[in-house]
């Protein structure tokens, strides 16, 4: 496991709800799952693309209806996280996807908040993600509910199903965002094309791009990734799993360094795409045949992609 200090930019704390968490949870809200235990739930998480993994996590999130349950879903991610030398963790939760099943916003924000406040070992933002496969009008009303809350936040982000769903239809949401003065981020070219990161950049104004693999298709655009030093949110696990690349070998991660494009390194969903970040650092050093300095400068560069802490 890479011991470097380090930052986790992307990475879903919806994502992080382990199988025996998730049953142990439903139990207690009275919640029915399909799958009844642990290791039925576990061989359900073997995805065919994005959207068979999003309607496992939209079910399996059913069962988070309590502030105890997200205080204990990103208390739980934080000891691993520290584990794993993340000092920084600017953590996206999809307030929609709870909203919608009448788990008000107050009790979301009342559990992550005391997460954040039971630990001193990870500094943590807090970033709300728009679900994209909802219109953009309710993405602007989500954000308008979180107004009471905005000098807690971090920025906003744009994430769920990503093909039909191009970054411009969110344009008026992210630019209420700009002006209360939060970061911006999107998911943009993880299974959508690289236009999609166009427009996340020149659209949306965004200050990281969330995956962006497919950029690699688009010799201008990782040359303006590179030269305006817009990074990266790369998930290697999570584009394996979810069959974006064929393997590790096939990632375009080398590549996008080689171009000088800042990369930082993140798990995405962990539970279900099978490693944290600790786990993610060994198989790129392993995949690629990276040494400890190698991993030491990819570190450093996920602290430097983070807006703050």
């Amino acid at each position: 496991m890479s011991p470097h200090p380090k930052a986790e930019l992307h990475l879903h704390v919806e994502g992080t709800l382990e199988p025996a968490m998730a049953l142990r949870l439903a139990a207690r809200n009275g919640v029915t799952l399909r799958h009844r235990d642990v290791e039925a739930l576990s061989a359900a998480y073997d995805f065919r693309d994005l959207q068979s993994f999003l309607d496992l996590y939209y079910e399996c999130m059913a069962v988070l209806r309590t502030a105890a349950d997200f205080e204990e879903l990103l208390a739980a991610y934080l000891v691993r996280a520290a584990a794993d030398g993340v000092t920084r963790a600017e953590v996206f939760f999809d307030p929609q996807a709870h909203t919608s099943r009448d788990v008000p916003l107050a009790v979301v924000m009342q559990g992550l908040l005391a997460a954040i406040d039971g630990q001193e070992a990870v500094s943590v933002g807090l970033i709300p993600c728009f679900v994209r496969h909802l219109p953009a009008s309710d993405a602007l009303a989500s954000l308008q509910d979180l107004e009471p809350w905005a000098d807690l936040l971090l920025g906003v982000g744009l994430d769920s199903t990503e093909l039909g769903h191009p970054p411009s239809e969110f344009a008026e949401v992210f630019a209420l965002a700009r002006s209360w003065g939060l970061h911006t981020v999107a998911h943009a070219g993880e299974e959508g094309p690289p236009a999609y990161v166009w427009e996340a950049l020149d659209v949306l104004g965004v200050e990281r791009v969330d995956h962006g693999i497919r950029c690699i298709e688009d010799d201008a655009l990782v040359r303006r990734l590179a030269a305006d030093g817009v990074p990266l949110t790369v998930c290697p696990l999570s584009n394996v799993r979810l069959r974006c690349v064929a393997d590790l070998a096939a990632h375009p991660l080398p590549r996008l360094l080689d171009a000088g494009v800042v990369v930082a390194l993140a798990s995405d969903d962990p539970a279900y795409f099978g490693g944290y970040v600790g786990a993610t650092y060994d198989a790129v050093q392993v995949a690629y045949g990276w040494s400890e300095a190698d991993l030491g400068r990819l570190a450093a560069m996920s602290l430097g992609a983070a807006f703050t802490g």
